[in-house]
């Protein structure tokens, strides 16, 4: 756990198990580290990304949660990322075209754990190349990502995930929403 702190501390880049996938990850507050995510995925600058959180004190620094976006959250069977509107101290190569930002608040020990560690918000995009098969499993992710990363975290391995991703909702601050993924 050292290692991949130092690691995420020092700006460099993490391929780690989340609550669904396994995913890519770097300090959400690091614009180099954002970067280096992008040219390892192969992906456009204009795409965002989602980052997760691990406490409710957290996510209410980064936005203006509305109790819809609560009641979701409590409700949901599976892990659920919420994109809300205005954004507070986050860097713009994170936000979407219109401003807005993918949030997630897990419940996963581990990733609560890595996130408390950090004391700032984690990028977590899938471990694949732009428009490939999200990995459900580590022995799914590419021989060129596994080596483009700083720091392989090494808890579950073997382990198979239970979602394909998570469930994606837009929530605006007047109470209108719209699922993009179940």
């Amino acid at each position: 756990m050292e290692q991949l702190i130092e690691t995420l501390k020092s700006g460099g880049t993490i391929l780690y198990p989340t609550d669904t996938i396994w995913g890519i990850g770097c300090d959400a507050t690091n614009v180099e580290a954002i970067k280096k995510i992008f040219e390892i995925k192969k992906r456009e600058p204009n795409q965002s990304f989602i980052i997760l959180v691990e406490s409710a004190k957290r996510l209410e620094d980064l936005v203006k949660v509305p109790e819809m976006a609560w009641e979701i959250m409590d409700l949901s069977e599976k892990p659920v990322t919420l994109i809300y509107d205005a954004p507070k101290g986050l860097p713009k190569e994170l936000l979407a075209e219109d401003g807005s930002i993918g949030i997630r608040l897990v419940n996963e020990l581990y990733l609560k754990k890595i996130i408390t560690k950090l004391n700032n918000p984690l990028v977590s995009t899938s471990a694949n190349f732009s428009g490939e098969k999200s990995p459900m499993k580590f022995s799914d992710i590419s021989p060129e990502i596994i080596k483009a990363v700083d720091f392989v975290a090494e808890e579950n391995l073997h382990k198979v995930s239970e979602y394909s991703g998570s469930s994606v909702i837009r929530i605006w601050q007047d109470g209108r929403i719209k699922v993009i993924r179940e």
